[in-house]
């Protein structure tokens, strides 16, 4: 046998390819595929004077986190539909960085039907609303390391979360407005979502009292549209450090458990539901747990997270795992969208309400 022979014959023959794809008339080849789909990837286009709904668009023509966030749009808008209940969980300092306005609107605007949240983010919205304000900041200095900075900041009374400022006297307000204005009108024993309600009420009426120029907030907009409002670690927070200092002198305590039940009905009442959730931790899991002892579960859901799923924490844990508990349904639509949640918020909702309005 010639040495050529034997190359053909260790390396098998090449026509032997055919068998797993096919030669056109032009010898092309061609090989079967499942996966593989027909569609590429276009180039977005940005242009001057284009709405935050046709930036969206355009990322849909994109790839990796721009194809999330259009899906997300996308999975949103559909979720403000009248038919869907809409659960939103908001966790992180969404409040204290700006986000607050975003929120109040959505709840006055009917697009939510239950809001999570974190007693911090109440706070600080009661602090916005009554007269006190944050103020930006900064997160690096050139003269001096960031220790001494913050150092200067606890000798000067301002309290700093990242890049935001605020100083510690609206806290005096805060504490001053809890004691005047909210607790003293509430009953001995009350649930979570009872002192929450009187929190709105409470910020409602000293916001427009006092000629506030800022929006009466979240927890106002809530109360005068009758939106719940679950806080179930309000503990870990000035208004459950207040709450409790509070109890120490009076009648007065909180019933978390009281709270499962109108949440567990909204949910077990609802044709379809979605579930936005910004952020992660309490606000995230009470959102989606209430699924559990329903007979269904989230026909939609839109997660804005900076935590990632691989360490096994639920603050970034995908809603395709939370699926597998059964806390959303297997046809869902949802999407997860890992981004700072202050730039994402704003475009989702922005996108989202452009297509519907």
């Amino acid at each position: 046998m010639s040495d050529h022979d034997e190359r053909d014959d260790e390396h098998g023959d090449h026509t032997g390819h055919e068998e797993n794809g096919n030669h056109d008339s032009h010898g092309e080849h061609h090989v079967h595929r499942e996966e593989f789909h027909h569609d590429p990837i276009a180039h977005a286009e940005v242009r001057a004077g284009m709405t935050v709904g046709e930036l969206a668009d355009e990322y849909g023509s994109a790839g990796v986190g721009a194809a999330n966030i259009h899906k997300a749009v996308d999975i949103y808008a559909e979720m403000l539909g009248d038919d869907v209940t809409n659960f939103f969980g908001l966790a992180g300092a969404m409040v204290p960085t700006g986000m607050r306005k975003i929120v109040s609107d959505l709840i006055r605007d009917g697009h939510i039907d239950a809001l999570v949240t974190t007693g911090a983010n109440l706070t600080h919205d009661a602090i916005e609303g009554i007269g006190g304000k944050h103020h930006h900041g900064r997160d690096e200095r050139d003269d001096k390391s960031m220790r001494e900075h913050d150092e200067q900041l606890r000798d000067e009374e301002v309290d700093r979360i990242y890049n935001v400022y605020l100083p510690q006297e609206h806290f005096a307000l805060f504490e001053s407005h809890l004691r005047s204005e909210v607790f003293p009108n509430i009953e001995e024993t009350v649930s979570i979502q009872r002192m929450t309600e009187e929190l709105g009420r409470a910020n409602s009426e000293v916001n427009e009292r006092e000629g506030i120029e800022e929006d009466a907030g979240i927890a106002a907009a809530a109360y005068e549209n009758d939106v719940p409002i679950y806080c179930p670690a309000v503990q870990d927070s000035v208004l459950g450090l207040q709450a409790w200092m509070y109890s120490q002198t009076t009648d007065f305590t909180l019933d978390a458990l009281k709270d499962m039940t109108h949440l567990t009905d909204l949910a077990f009442e609802a044709d379809k539901s979605g579930a936005m959730v910004v952020g992660g931790g309490v606000p995230k899991n009470y959102v989606l747990q209430t699924m559990l002892v329903s007979p269904s579960a989230y026909d939609y859901g839109v997660q804005l997270t900076m935590d990632p799923p691989q360490t096994g924490g639920l603050s970034g844990a995908t809603l395709d795992e939370a699926r597998s508990w059964g806390k959303l349904e297997k046809a869902a639509r949802n999407v997860s969208v890992y981004a700072d949640a202050t730039i994402t918020l704003p475009l989702v909702v922005a996108a989202a309400r452009e297509r519907i309005e």
